[in-house]
């Protein structure tokens, strides 16, 4: 997929929650999901000073959830990961059909 609808969020926004960030600098989360987009492929994310290259953008229901894709966030299964996303987002409601626009990444080689 190429053709990207516009951004709904700066990339600044991708990865905030200070142990989200913790596990991105020590390789224990390589993708985030978000309602929107807020990166595409070949842009750099910068946390805490090292550079992150957004490798893929695609887009995913709930339903389609496993455990690999819950690693991918940093956690150990789809159900820690659905606890962690409810706890943060109380009112969301979590819907095998929705969609979320994951967003991979990885560090900068230089």
């Amino acid at each position: 997929m190429t053709n990207y609808p516009e951004k709904t969020c700066s990339i600044e926004r991708l990865v905030t929650i200070p142990e989200d960030v913790q596990k991105v600098l020590e390789g224990k989360k390589w993708a985030t999901r978000r309602n929107g987009v807020y990166a595409y492929p070949g842009e750099i994310m910068t946390l805490e000073g090292k550079d992150f290259n957004i490798d893929k953008l695609y887009v995913q229901t709930l339903g389609e959830l496993t455990d690999e894709d819950a690693k991918s966030e940093g956690h150990d299964t789809v159900e820690e990961y659905k606890q962690t996303m409810l706890s943060i987002h109380d009112k969301m409601p979590w819907l095998p059909q929705m969609k979320v626009w994951v967003h991979e990444y990885s560090p900068v080689q230089k």
